[in-house]
């Protein structure tokens, strides 16, 4: 059987500490100003109370990525297990596949005059090891998940706030965050 490997997102869980990011950044040794995973706060028009709920976000590593049909320079590729890589060496820094990207997951750095992204830590993969910012989030509430095997009942894929873009197949799964409990006092 074949492995579909995606980030699951619970942000019932995310308490927006940005520790997977800081992971990420430390894993990948990223210039100032070049981030490939953040937290995103949902706004009041999204979840409406008073506690706060996050979204950690990177590349989605999509089904049909348009990163990598839109690179002139072949610098992306797309493995059996779905994770979509960027080839640095092969990049001509174009910036096509930051255009294409709705998700904004391809970054420009302009030290290198290269794009990088998220390529879902395949090294460690590869090692049977999780990705960095999987292993950095204090609270369980990213993880990595087989996307062929998982029980996705209780996620969505493109929850309020984030673009519904079915013809490309974003992997990324999100369990919403829970709504608070009202409690009202009997006089």
């Amino acid at each position: 059987m074949s492995v579909r490997l995606a980030f699951l997102v619970d942000s019932a869980l995310c308490i927006g500490c940005a520790t997977c990011g800081m992971a990420c950044k430390n894993q990948y040794h990223q210039e100032e100003g070049v981030v490939w995973r953040q937290i995103y706060p949902l706004s009041e028009e999204i979840y409406p109370h008073r506690d706060r709920a996050f979204y950690s976000l990177a590349c989605n590593h999509c089904d049909n990525p348009v990163c990598l049909t839109g690179c002139p320079a072949r610098a992306f590729e797309q493995r059996a297990d779905g994770i979509v890589v960027h080839k640095p060496e092969s990049c001509i820094g174009c910036r096509n596949c930051v255009r294409a990207c709705p998700f904004g997951a391809p970054v420009y750095n302009p030290a290198a005059r290269k794009v990088g992204k998220c390529s879902l830590c395949h090294e460690r993969i590869d090692e049977s090891l999780p990705p960095a910012c999987v292993l950095g989030c204090p609270t369980g509430a990213l993880r990595l998940v087989d996307l062929n095997t998982f029980d996705a009942s209780t996620t969505v894929a493109a929850p309020p706030g984030f673009p519904g873009r079915e013809d490309i197949g974003p992997s990324t799964r999100f369990k919403p965050p829970r709504q608070p409990v009202l409690v009202r006092r009997t006089a």
